[in-house]
């Protein structure tokens, strides 16, 4: 029985290998200065803002698409209203 539980053990530990050494960073990706490490992390800020900036947009146009035409009116004339208020207030 103990050696079943050998083998048994020694093929779990090989059959995770690959998977523990695919988990450890790549030699190639990291960065050997600070420079290098700061335009990585604005490229990877960059490719999520643009990201964001596509899902801000799809939302907006999706929200006009269901609203009425009057609902729209309504709003555009709220929003007019209200930066017309703001610059009332700002100048007193």
């Amino acid at each position: 029985m103990k050696i079943k539980t050998f083998i048994g053990l020694l093929l779990l530990l090989l059959m995770f290998t690959p998977q523990i050494q695919s988990c450890s960073p790549k030699i190639g990706e990291t960065a050997s200065s600070v420079e290098e490490a700061t335009a990585i992390l604005a490229k990877q800020a960059k490719a999520k803002s643009k990201i964001a900036h596509k899902a801000k947009k799809k939302a907006y146009k999706a929200y006009w698409k269901s609203q009425s035409k009057q609902a729209r009116k309504s709003i555009k004339r709220n929003n007019r209203r209200q930066k017309k208020n703001a610059r009332a207030k700002k100048r007193h």
